[in-house]
């Protein structure tokens, strides 16, 4: 098949961020798939390259993590002309994949359905547009009404629907019941991370973290990512020889490293935002994971790209998330739950990991083993490629074994 892969946020592992529609366009491509991207960059000017023998056509589209609510809605209704005049053009694909967010990539999907008949996959990251109504982003009652009247036609009209975790399938089944939605996780890479015995010599001298019990948070610094409870529990476990270490970027960062230097809170590091390769270099003086989403019932059902790398990486995961994630953090033994209105529990539930290296390593073993078992990027590629032709996943009952432990 011909298949155009629409996916606003493209990202290479050399560029960092999320790299799901890179391998996954890869395994399609494996499989004997001719696979184009359509995606957008900060450029003034359209490109079409080759990425690994991947065509990726980057449309003008500006867009920082930084940007309001209106600003983003802006760049999200640009892509989607400019992704409608780029089919018009080029309109022979055999199929469509549209990746959300944002959820207004269905427009572009249901367009080219109904004008050059291209059957779509709609592929859901993350709730849209629950995720804004529970923020208090959208308040007006007409536009929930019209934008959950959207939703559910995008559903309706895809040939099948894949949903990143087990609470967005419920809430996708739920809507559009008659909807074939496939369950098909973020996934582990475990060729690429690796869990280490011993901390390489040379970044635990370049990260300052000799002797030290490290905390890293990666990713995403925004409103939703609720990293404040992170930074309330290193004030409070300043008596303890832990480092914290954050990688991240987005618009909530700023006020975080004011409140960190206005409080002088030494054990706080922050790095600058990097590759995939900079995270594992992160990651190899890491002990412990931390996972962070405010407390919204929307927000439980996200499928977070650095919780897989963590648990590829074989790292101790502590999370303030409620729902699946804590349901496989704590069923799993790889982590633990640190409750965000409790911030001083963080410190007693993470010193017997600090006191016992042994107790720290089996919980490290059992993360990097759940990644192997459940999640690793062949195996959820085979997944994605058998959904896109249209196939039954032949070990679909397992995938859904391992989330069961959320419930």
């Amino acid at each position: 098949m011909k298949i155009l892969y629409i996916h606003q946020y493209f990202k290479t592992p050399d560029e960092g961020g999320a790299n799901r529609s890179y391998f996954m366009s890869q395994a399609l491509k494996a499989k004997g798939h001719e696979v184009e991207m359509l995606t957008a960059h900060n450029d003034k000017k359209a490109v079409s390259r080759s990425v690994d023998g991947l065509k990726v056509h980057y449309l003008p589209v500006p867009y920082e993590n930084q940007y309001g609510f209106l600003k983003r809605i802006k760049a999200f209704l640009y892509f989607i002309i400019l992704c409608k005049n780029f089919i018009k053009r080029s309109n022979d694909f055999d199929k469509i994949i549209v990746s959300s967010t944002p959820l207004t990539v269905g427009f572009i999907a249901i367009w080219a359905k109904k004008k050059f008949n291209i059957p779509y996959i709609f592929e859901v990251r993350d709730l849209w547009p629950e995720a804004p109504i529970q923020m208090g982003a959208i308040k007006n009652p007409i536009s929930k009404f019209w934008l959950e009247k959207q939703e559910l036609r995008f559903y309706k009209n895809a040939e099948r629907v894949i949903a990143l975790s087990p609470g967005m399938r419920n809430h996708i089944e739920k809507r559009a019941p008659k909807v074939k939605v496939e369950l098909i996780p973020n996934v582990a890479d475990c060729d690429f991370f690796e869990r280490v015995e011993v901390k390489d010599e040379d970044l635990v001298l370049q990260y300052g973290v000799k002797d030290k019990f490290v905390v890293s948070y990666f990713g995403a610094v925004g409103p939703v990512n609720d990293l404040m409870s992170l930074i309330k529990c290193a004030e409070l476990s300043s008596h303890l020889p832990i480092r914290f270490l954050i990688m991240g970027e987005g618009s909530s960062l700023p006020e975080i490293k004011d409140y960190v230097a206005k409080n002088k809170l030494s054990n706080i590091f922050f790095i600058p935002y990097g590759t995939k390769g900079d995270v594992r270099d992160v990651m190899n003086v890491t002990d412990a994971c931390y996972v962070s989403f405010l407390h919204k019932p929307v927000l439980r059902t996200n499928s977070p790209n650095k919780f897989f790398d963590a648990i590829a990486s074989g790292k101790l995961i502590i999370t303030n998330i409620q729902g699946w994630i804590r349901g496989l953090v704590e069923k799993r033994h790889i982590g633990f739950f640190a409750d965000s209105d409790f911030p001083a529990e963080f410190g007693e539930k993470i010193k017997p990991f600090i006191a016992s290296p042994e107790l720290l390593s089996k919980y490290q073993k059992a993360s990097r083993s759940t990644a192997e078992q459940f999640f690793s990027r062949k195996e959820l590629s085979h997944h994605f490629v058998q959904a896109i032709e249209g196939k039954n996943y032949q070990h679909e009952a397992e995938i859904r074994s391992i989330f069961s432990l959320s419930a």
